[in-house]
């Protein structure tokens, strides 16, 4: 899996690609955190007002946009995107 974490104005932006078939489970574990459930081992989830999900052409794009006031670290970002790999390939 290939993480391209980028910093934009409001918060940061993250590309997924090289999913290998793993597109639907992703898109579940990233729907969960926008739902308010994430299991993420970071406190960025406090810091975050919206996550925007898009899926196209096996990519996918994450939207993250914090709160007021707050910024949002890419490198515990990246902690919990190696938490989603880490449950989507359990033997990895």
């Amino acid at each position: 899996m290939k993480r391209i974490v980028t910093p934009s104005s409001d918060g940061l932006t993250i590309e997924v690609s090289e999913i290998s078939g793993q597109q639907e489970q992703l898109l579940a574990e990233f729907q969960a955190c926008q739902e308010g459930h994430c299991s993420c081992p970071t406190k960025e989830y406090e810091k975050l007002d919206s996550l925007n999900i898009e899926a196209t052409n096996g990519k996918v794009r994450l939207s993250l946009k914090a709160k007021s006031g707050q910024v949002l670290d890419g490198s515990e970002i990246q902690k919990c995107l190696d938490h989603t790999e880490k449950k989507l390939n359990p033997s990895s």
